[in-house]
């Protein structure tokens, strides 16, 4: 008798680029999915963001598809093919079917805090036209920058900048034109790059007269960037995981109606592109600066009292005037940063975790950790690797 161990495999074609590191993240999250369910067999090709279709799409017999669909080519293929398919492109270019995405509002939101916590009144976004996740983080950034009432930039290209060199001149005059001190945040990590190119070439220094965020912290070119270039952190692992599963759910003759099912980032890989503070008070600049070094290895107000010659009450009064919180909320928003870029990129345990922190007991942290988040350290670890569905 056959049992299910010998039931034929799905046959699932990946149309997703391996050349950047958001679509890995996606490919990894999609391969999680079937560890922890039936697995199946894959059909994925070297290819390149935007590439015409495959030729054996056109007569494949398969189950399913995962695509990027990021042109009107890729597209009409995927209709032709008449098979479930998810999309995790941003394009929207098939709107009938179900579309798994990171959600541009937040991810502007994630940037727009992260530099206005570091005191910015002046706030610029370079984005890409081509793209319409640009767009949409356009958008919101813009939204955010006006409701928090600081002034906002937009780089809008020359039409002749159509090269690599021209569109690095472009920007060089933008800069240039630009109120100092700005924080910019560049729609993806590679505008983040051209971005610093252009300060480099203009002479304007970061982070000092303009700070850069970019966004996926593709590591690589993040670290090569110089100065290293801080970037707000997609979940495109469980992106990924969802939209296998939502494939899984299709390929089951089960009903998945084609509406966004947006992934919320899991915060800012803070680099040295935006570790500036841009306020007019030398005191909460080198307090500031004291707890981004010193927060992990478990100081407290009393040690920064030592290190910045102000009462408590003056510190704290200053720290409230340009920064909206206490110098104690401060250094518990650095630790827990840490702790949450700990449970997403290793697998320490949650001792070793507290120990690397500042925390002296993980009993605390848990605690703490659940109040200013709403999850606990296990789920947030969980979500961000895509253990479980999401509501």
């Amino acid at each position: 008798m056959r049992g299910p161990a010998s039931a034929r495999r799905r046959q699932v074609a990946l149309l997703i680029e391996t050349s950047n590191a958001y679509a890995r993240g996606l490919l990894q999250g999609i391969v999680h999915y079937i560890r922890e369910h039936q697995p199946w067999s894959f059909h994925l090709m070297e290819q390149g963001r935007g590439d015409d279709p495959p030729a054996w799409l056109e007569n494949w017999q398969g189950d399913g598809i995962i695509a990027r669909i990021e042109t009107p080519r890729i597209a009409r293929a995927l209709v032709r093919a008449g098979l479930p398919t998810v999309d995790v492109s941003a394009a929207r270019l098939v709107p009938r079917m179900p579309w798994v995405e990171t959600d541009d509002a937040q991810i502007a939101g994630l940037a727009v805090d992260h530099l206005l916590e570091r005191g910015f009144k002046h706030l610029g976004f370079c984005g890409d036209a081509r793209f319409n996740w640009s767009l949409w983080r356009e958008q919101h950034f813009r939204a955010r920058v006006g409701a928090a009432g600081q002034t906002f930039h937009l780089y809008e290209p020359a039409v002749e900048a159509t090269n690599l060199s021209a569109q690095v001149g472009d920007l060089r005059r933008w800069v240039q034109s630009l109120p100092k001190p700005i924080g910019i945040m560049a729609c993806y990590d590679i505008r983040g790059q051209q971005l610093l190119d252009a300060c480099r070439s203009a002479g304007v220094a970061v982070p000092g007269e303009v700070a850069v965020v970019g966004v996926d912290n593709d590591t690589l070119l993040c670290e090569l960037a110089s100065p290293p270039m801080s970037s707000v952190i997609p979940n495109t692992h469980r992106t990924g995981y969802e939209a296998a599963a939502l494939l899984d759910r299709m390929m089951q003759g089960k009903r998945v109606t084609a509406v966004a099912h947006l992934i919320s980032p899991l915060g800012v890989a803070a680099r040295q592109s935006t570790e500036v503070l841009a306020v007019d008070d030398r005191e909460v600049a080198k307090a500031m600066q004291f707890i981004r070094e010193h927060a992990c290895a478990g100081i407290n107000v009393s040690d920064l009292l030592r290190a910045v010659p102000l009462s408590r009450r003056v510190l704290e009064q200053r720290f409230r005037r340009w920064l909206g919180r206490t110098p104690r909320e401060e250094i518990l928003q650095v630790r827990l940063d840490r702790v949450q870029q700990l449970l997403v990129e290793t697998d320490l345990p949650l001792y070793l975790i507290a120990e690397r922190t500042g925390f002296v007991h993980v009993e605390y942290l848990s605690v703490v950790f659940k109040r200013e988040t709403g999850k606990t350290t296990s789920e947030f670890r969980g979500r961000a690797r895509g253990l479980g569905r999401s509501s």
